[in-house]
């Protein structure tokens, strides 16, 4: 037997937008000599500023890079560190954590990282929260290179980390580290800013001699094979070792301090055509969230387009979820009756009703601020671990100043106790989170913290730039939010070629009968709570609070949309479709030749009628315009006319059970050979695409049970149809070899991973257990708990 899935799903082969399936200078220039950056004229301040009040709109940033030596119980006092030190973005390496991900680490700085192995290496770029939102492209090369693409004001700045292999390891190794940097670097366009942090593990050299185009003098140590590697590269991708074009002392030109060793190895770069925006550049020193190596920071200035960019105001909402409670439900009903003058009846008409409605929510309930909520990740961040913080923090500048054993015992011992500090505050929260899991704000807070890391560890929050028709990467909020208008408005207004039918259909004229108050009341009962709202901001919270007057409202209302064949006008406005390439046409063909009342097909034509929508994106909403092609989305009512045109369209081709499965837009297509499987599947694709409806070629997939040598392949209009081992059905999973192992290891697993992303922001807890006479001890995960009490034998024995 062979079975064909066919996918059924909209034409969107158009490029830019992914389709849904329904069943991707001169050194010497006007900077003069550049061995004295650094260095400040009488007068130089002012001249900057009217240069760049000429230009145009300037934007600072403090770029830095730094060799952790490991992350792991780092990140919040790495957060505080940058925030005293106002850095923006800051590269890191070594950060030996495992994975592949983002993650928040407190004060709303956000680190993005990759690394294979827990022990050795990774590398990672933190962000400050107002950058966050401007990352356009993530791209984790390896566990020593990564690189971050952002948007700022229109410029494209790409910020790139590395972590160079030691001076002890294989040259193999280090020519592969050169070579994946070069190719970031040859994958960046020359018009786009770069700024590299890394370290490099080699010395470049004081002095510049023969080197004047890529580095400056103020280099520490003499020049080693490694050193020489990084000035190679500089020269290769035309650019410039930032830190040696600063005369400093050289307490803040080193980089590493391990024993009597004081090196530079950690350098940051950037094309050389850009080093005029650089202002200064130094190491960072009194800071000990790394114990050898120090932050390096420069300033640069990025010289932008005069474009006002607004601010993206996060959507204000009424607290509708408050009518949970009995009491806010009841003041709300009062509130109500007030406003209509005493009245217990609602106004006849939608529109007085609705904003009435809307207004005494608003007034009762209240609205929601729109600001981001508390950063929970770092909530045992308490005064006693900054204090204890900045104690080591101080401890360690003395010592960095007088290297006595003294000083050196005095820093360690500090060390210790800023980690008991750190394990005794999570202790503390986490306990007061345990003694709240029994009450329903603990739980509340529980799921919160797991939506909030799965939410902070995507790469993009927001798509804020779009190409255009001929690729051209549009980043003004005006050309972005035109071309999601322009996209949309022809997606929506253009339909599939199809043939015209020529042959009419009989329309049933037939009373209707009135909607009855149990209709209304049954219906209102069977609606769930807590979903989102529509465009008219009114949740079925609000209509059962407000029981039978509700319901007489809700009759008459629906009864007077039936008896004239009208629809109120705020009802024409949807933000969502689907089905977006089903023809108007065709719909109402097909209704009609399924016998429903000529009533009821006006009242779903003047539903559709002059029907507008938005593209909501994420640089606001885009001007409305009109949908002339599809179904609308969110409508209960969708997904039956769907049913009905794909139940016409597809009479003559249908077979029965098994032999033709079909459920909305997913299609399942059984035969015994594979000339009648191809057989089928042409006259599926005929009698769909001659209606105006598309059939996915790249969706569209073929699998084989009881497979026999040399049985050829399926083909659709001449293109080869992917073959598979498995595919999914109504959520099921069908295997070629007849089994169902996959799907019980997927359903599983799928537990064990919610449980374990709920558990995530718990800590570890012992358990202790007496089975047959013996004391068992293992520390386990909450995620645990549940194999615990099914699987007592598989406790760890102390």
């Amino acid at each position: 037997m062979r079975i064909v899935s066919t996918n059924f799903i909209p034409d969107r082969s158009r490029p830019g937008l992914t389709t849904t399936a329904i069943g991707a200078v001169d050194l010497q220039g006007a900077g003069g000599n550049w061995a004295t950056v650094g260095r400040r004229s009488r007068g130089g301040r002012r001249v900057h500023r009217q240069r760049e009040k000429r230009k145009g709109k300037s934007v600072g940033l403090r770029i830095g890079t730094l060799n952790v030596g490991t992350m792991t119980g780092k990140g919040r006092e790495l957060a505080d560190t940058m925030e005293r030190r106002k850095v923006d973005i800051l590269c890191v390496q070594e950060t030996r954590w495992k994975g592949s991900k983002a993650r928040s680490i407190g004060a709303g700085f956000k680190l993005f990282y990759y690394g294979v192995d827990s022990k050795r290496n990774g590398v990672g770029v933190v962000l400050k929260e107002e950058f966050v939102r401007n990352v356009l492209e993530v791209k984790r090369v390896s566990d020593r290179v990564m690189s971050l693409k952002l948007e700022i004001e229109e410029v494209m700045l790409n910020v790139v980390s590395g972590y160079a292999p030691q001076v002890g390891c294989e040259l193999e190794e280090k020519e592969r580290f050169w070579s994946e940097l070069d190719e970031v670097m040859e994958s960046i366009p020359t018009g786009e800013r770069v700024v590299i942090g890394a370290d490099f593990n080699g010395h470049v050299d004081e002095g510049n001699r023969g080197d004047e185009e890529v580095m400056g003098k103020f280099g520490v140590k003499e020049r080693n094979l490694e050193g020489q590697m990084v000035v190679d590269f500089a020269k290769r991708m035309d650019t410039a070792v930032v830190n040696t074009y600063f005369q400093k002392r050289e307490e803040h030109r080193v980089t590493y301090k391990s024993g009597g060793r004081r090196t530079q190895v950690d350098y940051i770069l950037c094309r050389r055509g850009n080093l005029k925006e650089i202002s200064d550049c130094k190491v960072v020193v009194g800071e000990s969230v790394a114990r050898q190596h120090r932050m390096v920071v420069c300033r640069m200035t990025l010289l932008v387009c005069k474009t006002k960019r607004s601010k993206i105001k996060t959507e204000k909402k009424t607290k509708w979820w408050k009518l949970k409670k009995e009491e806010c439900c009841e003041e709300f009903r009062q509130k109500l009756r007030q406003a209509l003058g005493g009245q217990v009846v609602l106004p006849d008409d939608w529109e007085t009703t609705a904003e009435v409605i809307r207004e005494t929510g608003r007034k009762v309930l209240g609205v929601s601020s729109g600001r981001r909520k508390e950063d929970k990740e770092t909530w045992w961040w308490n005064e006693e671990v900054q204090d204890s913080i900045q104690r080591k923090r101080l401890a360690k500048k003395k010592w960095d100043m007088d290297r006595t054993e003294e000083n050196r015992q005095e820093y360690k011992e500090l060390q210790r106790r800023v980690k008991r500090e750190v394990s005794k505050a999570k202790q503390k929260a986490y306990d007061e989170l345990y003694t709240r899991l029994d009450t329903r704000e603990g739980e509340k807070d529980l799921y919160r913290l797991a939506r909030q890391r799965d939410r902070d560890g995507k790469d993009v929050q927001q798509v804020r730039v779009i190409k255009d028709r001929d690729g051209s990467v549009l980043t003004s909020e005006e050309s972005v939010q035109r071309r999601w208008k322009e996209y949309f408005e022809e997606l929506m207004d253009e339909e599939n070629e199809r043939e015209k039918r020529v042959e009419g259909v009989n329309s049933v004229e037939q009373k209707v009968d009135k909607i009855r108050k149990d209709e209304v009341r049954k219906a209102l009962k069977r609606m769930k709570s807590g979903k989102a709202v529509g465009p008219d901001d009114i949740p079925v919270e609000v209509w059962k609070c407000l029981g039978e007057a509700a319901v007489e409202f809700l009759t008459s209302l629906f009864n007077r949309v039936l008896e004239s064949e009208k629809m109120p006008e705020e009802w024409r406005r949807n933000l969502e479709k689907a089905y977006d390439r089903v023809p108007r046409e065709e719909l109402w063909y097909c209704m009609r030749k399924s016998g429903v009342a000529e009533k009821y097909v006006r009242v779903v034509q003047d539903m559709y009628e002059r029907s507008r929508t938005v593209v909501s994106c994420a640089v606001g909403q885009t001007e409305e315009f009109k949908v002339e092609v599809g179904l609308h989305q969110g409508s209960a009512l969708s997904p039956f006319l769907f049913a009905i045109v794909m139940d016409q369209l597809s009479e003559e081709v249908r077979q029965e059970s098994p032999w033709t499965m079909m459920f909305a837009d997913d299609i399942v297509i059984c035969s015994e050979s594979r000339e009648q499987v191809e057989e089928n599947l042409e006259r599926w694709r005929f009698a769909l695409e001659r209606r105006g409806m598309k059939v996915s070629r790249s969706k569209t997939e073929y699998m084989c049970v009881n497979e026999r040598e040399g049985s050829g392949t399926v083909r659709l209009q001449g293109e080869e149809v992917k073959k598979v081992q498995e595919f999914k059905y109504l959520g099921s999973t069908v295997q070629s070899n007849g089994e169902c192992g996959k799907k019980v290891k997927k359903r599983v697993q799928a537990g064990w991973n919610g449980w374990r992303k709920v558990s995530g922001v718990l800590c570890d807890r012992k358990i202790s257990a007496r089975i047959k006479g013996k004391v068992y001890r293992t520390v386990v995960r909450p995620a645990m708990l549940y194999s615990l009490e099914t699987r007592s034998d598989k406790v760890g024995q102390d």
